[in-house]
């Protein structure tokens, strides 16, 4: 059975979970809104996946007899000044999910909570992954600079190739 404040603690991660497909939606919008449409679906492919991440969280919760409560989301930025601020919050968002889950790790060990130590595993190997691509994205963006449309748009072009993966 699942401690009353790991309960609490992995609800608390599903809903960063759920801010974070919210986060990544915003910016697919806003990359679609100035005509970035393969950046625009890396982000919504992102954003899928964070749902696959609250879902798999809460029923892990529910498998151990704990209620799943979902809280009010933040509004995300909704406008950004461009495409290498969007993947340098999408670098900074992802090292901040990387400490939430490292704090449930801490807090399983903590608790001798074996089965949730175990099922958070998954979550610090994805977690490689989940800052791993924005940031090679960002230092190609960082590399091409301002005024580079033609590699821009071969970024571009690249990232619509990401499909989404349940």
């Amino acid at each position: 059975m699942i401690s009353k404040k790991m309960t609490e603690e992995l609800n608390k991660q599903i809903n960063k979970e759920l801010y974070s497909a919210y986060l990544y939606q915003s910016m697919s919008y806003y990359l679609q809104f100035i005509n970035l449409p393969g950046m625009a679906n890396w982000m919504e492919v992102q954003g899928k996946e964070e749902v696959t991440h609250a879902e798999r969280i809460a029923a892990y919760v529910q498998d151990q007899g704990g209620h799943v409560v979902l809280e009010a989301l933040d509004k995300p930025p909704s406008t950004f000044k461009s495409p290498l601020e969007i993947f340098e919050k999408s670098v900074e968002h992802e090292k901040f999910i990387t400490a939430s889950i490292n704090a449930l790790v801490a807090l399983a060990q903590k608790e001798a909570d074996n089965a949730t130590f175990a099922m958070l595993q998954w979550f610090v190997t994805e977690q490689v992954e989940e800052e791993k691509n924005p940031t090679d994205i960002l230092a190609k963006l960082k590399m091409i600079g301002e005024g580079h449309m033609g590699a821009l748009l071969y970024i571009d072009k690249e990232l619509k190739k990401r499909e989404f993966k349940a």
